[in-house]
Formats: structure tokens, sequence, C-alpha cells
């Protein structure tokens, strides 16, 4: 059945070409994930990095698909644009200019989306400085360092190279908005994580052969990695169903409406974009502090944000609750939907159109949301308490939960459906035996 479906993709001439164009545009990300910056010493940065797993660093390698810790020009990732973003959006929310530019369709988004673009030029600039003087730091028992010729001319070019390779990732993904199929910049991310899932496996396999970790607890690992990733995708499709009816209209001799249905409300509406805001948000302490000397106050606020800490937990989780309902505000607005049944001649059964109507929606939308949030902050630290508890290496642990699953499911079920949808629109089969995703059904 699915590896029909997948050949029934490469029979429609259109969607053929946007898998391949989006296939091809991985491709090239990927392998912007190995061009080293120049002025590195790439076998010290690898024993530099070993001990870096389990860390902030180590969670930002993830996102970036491996090319953090290789120093590659694609190291910074896509997290600049995302922390871009997460500022315009929020100014969105306190500015009524930004407001305005939200409301004003397609050249509102054109201006937000310059604005995104030079938000991403500066703070990847940023970040590119503080790995650099990140980069030169980095020495090893031997005396020998990363950066054999450190000073201001190796910052300059590190900055020119990183700065440049997350542009030209920001230009990618627009790419595949455009001209491919899925979410361009959540597949990139999506890739570089799935990327790395050999190298975590080998890593188990390794420490089951060599008698580190018995049967039972390997089988016990692998039911609890499914469990969770059922969990996972039931909230990620689960909905709530308004019922609403529209009232019949007679337009010439033809009757329109009077039927009954239902407004499908996600549990989820805000997707993995909130545990994504939070964690770019969640990197910004580190970047900071690579700027300030170190010092014993320095070293405490580190051992704060350290990805094992109890507060970085706390905080975190705090984090993306307040982020989920954020981006749910913004990606769901209840005016507008009570709006739109009012000018289509629909109403919720017992409940007034208009205002009534919208604060009903507000109501249910709060409280489904805050199971959502508060999961999604348990999900997001089960791979550092794993990794802490029951000594899984990080690599591996990060799959268990946390960000890297939760977007591996996430745009994973995004892709699907997109393609799902090129399909029934013409008539192919798809890739589940009822013909469509359950989160589709009308």
């Amino acid at each position: 059945m699915i590896l029909q479906s997948f050949s029934n993709i490469f029979k429609i001439a259109d969607l053929r070409k946007r898998v391949l164009f989006t296939i091809m545009i991985l491709g090239i990300e990927r392998i912007g994930t190995h061009v080293v910056t120049p002025g590195i010493d790439t076998a010290v940065l690898a024993e530099g990095f070993r001990n870096l797993q389990g860390t902030l660093f180590g969670l930002y390698d993830l996102f970036a698909g491996g090319a953090f810790k290789k120093a590659a020009i694609f190291g910074l990732g896509i997290m600049p644009y995302i922390s871009a973003s997460i500022i315009i959006q929020l100014l969105g929310a306190v500015f009524p200019y930004f407001q305005k530019l939200q409301k004003e369709g397609d050249e509102g988004r054109k201006k937000i989306t310059q604005f995104t673009r030079y938000g991403t030029l500066g703070i990847s600039a940023a970040q590119a400085a503080g790995v650099a003087f990140f980069l030169q730091s980095i020495q090893i028992s031997d005396g020998r360092l990363a950066v054999p010729d450190p000073g201001i001319g190796f910052v300059l070019m590190t900055v020119l190279s990183m700065t440049s390779g997350t542009m030209l990732i920001m230009w990618l993904g627009e790419q595949i908005d455009d001209r491919g199929i899925g979410n361009g910049i959540s597949l990139i991310i999506f890739i570089g994580i799935i990327a790395q899932l050999p190298s975590a496996l080998n890593q188990e396999f390794i420490q089951f052969s060599s008698g580190q970790r018995g049967l039972l607890t390997e089988f016990a690992l692998i039911a609890l990695a499914f469990g969770i990733i059922y969990v996972v995708v039931l909230l990620t499709q689960g909905t709530r169903k308004i019922p609403v009816q529209y009232a019949k209209r007679v337009v010439g001799r033809k009757v329109y409406g009077g039927v009954n249905t239902h407004f499908p409300m996600k549990v989820l509406t805000a997707g993995v974009m909130p545990i994504i805001f939070a964690q770019a948000l969640m990197f910004v302490p580190q970047t900071m502090l690579t700027f300030l000397p170190e010092s014993d106050f320095t070293g405490y606020v580190q051992s704060l944000f350290s990805y094992d800490s109890w507060f970085y937990w706390i905080f975190y989780f705090f984090v993306i609750v307040f982020f989920t309902y954020f981006y749910t505000a913004i990606a769901l607005n209840p005016v507008d939907v009570a709006d739109n049944l009012k000018k289509q001649g629909g109403f919720i059964p017992g409940v007034r159109p208009g205002k009534k109507t919208s604060e009903f929606l507000d109501n249910i939308l709060t409280r489904i949301t805050l199971p959502a949030s508060v999961f999604l902050g348990l999900i997001a630290i089960v791979p550092a308490m794993l990794a802490k508890w029951f000594g899984i290496p990080f690599s591996l642990a990060s799959f268990f939960g946390g960000t890297g699953l939760l977007i591996i499911v996430g745009v994973a079920l995004d892709f699907l459906q997109q393609v799902e949808s090129q399909l029934f629109e013409r008539h192919y089969d798809g890739f589940m035996k009822s013909g469509a995703i359950k989160s589709r059904r009308a």
C-alpha cells in the first residue's frame, strides 16, 4: 500500500518535480554542513567537542545537522532566522505598525519577510562572532589550539563565512516553499536531525554489544520510544470538533446552506513552532556569555543554563507554555473565525453570532491549549532526564522526546498531508487505507 502510494507520487508530473526539487535542495544543504570554515584544525576541533554532547552546544549541533561541531559554513543552521522571526512576531504584538503589516495581506507579508531577513543577517553576524571567539578558546590536553592562527582575521572570516551560510540556508528554505513541497525551514531542521540518527544508533549498538546495556533494557528503551511517538502523534493529530450550522439562503432559483457540519479546532494549533521558538530563545544566554570575560558570575549563570540543570528544565518548560499560547493566538484568531462564520451564514448551535461566538471559541481554544502546552513542556525535557539519570548518550536520548522528536513527527505528518492533498486532487490513493490522514477528515 505504501509502496503503491510512493509510486503514485512519480506518476504526477507537477508533484514529481516538486518532490525531486525538494530532495535536491535538502541535498545541497547537507553538502554545506561538511564545508569547514577556513583557519580551523579539524582534528583538534573534534577532540574538543567530544565533551560537549550533553550541553547546549550539543543541542545546537542537533539543530544544525552536525554542522556546528565541524565549524562548517552552515554551522549556525537556521536558528538565527527563527530568532529573527520570533522578534518580528513579538513586535507585532506590541507595536501597531507591525500589527498593521500583519493584516495587509501579501504586501504586508513581503515587508515582514524583508525585516526578518535583515534581522537574520544581524543575529547571524553576532552569533558567528561569538562562535569565532568560542573556537579560539578550544584547546586540548597537548596544548594544541583548534584555531592555529587566532585573531581579528579569523573572526572576520568566520563571521563572513557563517553569516553567508545562514543566509543561503534561509534562501534554500524559501525555494522549497515556492517550488517544492512542505515547509522549507522545518524540512531543513528535520533532515539535519534525521542525518544524526545512524550515528546515534551505532553508539547504542556499541554499548549493547560491549555489555554495557542489557537486552531487557534495550527492549524497554524501544517500547518507551514507540510509546512517546504514539502519544506525540495523537496530540499532533487531535482535534476538537465544533458543530456549525448554516442557514438556508435562496439566490434566484437555488437554495444554498441548510447543512450541519463542524469546525475542526486542533488541540495543538501551534504545531511544532513553540518548541522551536523556545529553543532558539534558550540559546541566547549561552551566546551572550561568549562575549563576556570569565568570572564567578558568568560561571554561575552558565551553570544555571546548563542543559542538565533543574533551573534550565523549569525555565524551558514555562517558555514553551508561553510560546504555545502566543503562537496559537497568531495562528488562529477567534474573532476572525466568528466574523467569517457570520458572513457565510453559519452559527454554532446555542451561541449568538459575532462577539459571543468569538468568546465561545476563545474559551475552548484556551482550555485545549493548556494540556497541549504542558505536554510540550514535559516532552521537551525528557532527553535531558534520560541522559542525566539513566546514562543514555545525548545523541540517542534526543530521539526519545524533546525538540528533535517533535520536529520529526510534526514535519513528517505535515509533509505527508501536503503530498496526500496533491494525490487526492488527482484521484490517487494516499498513504492511509482510509484514504486520508485522520486530521484532514471533514
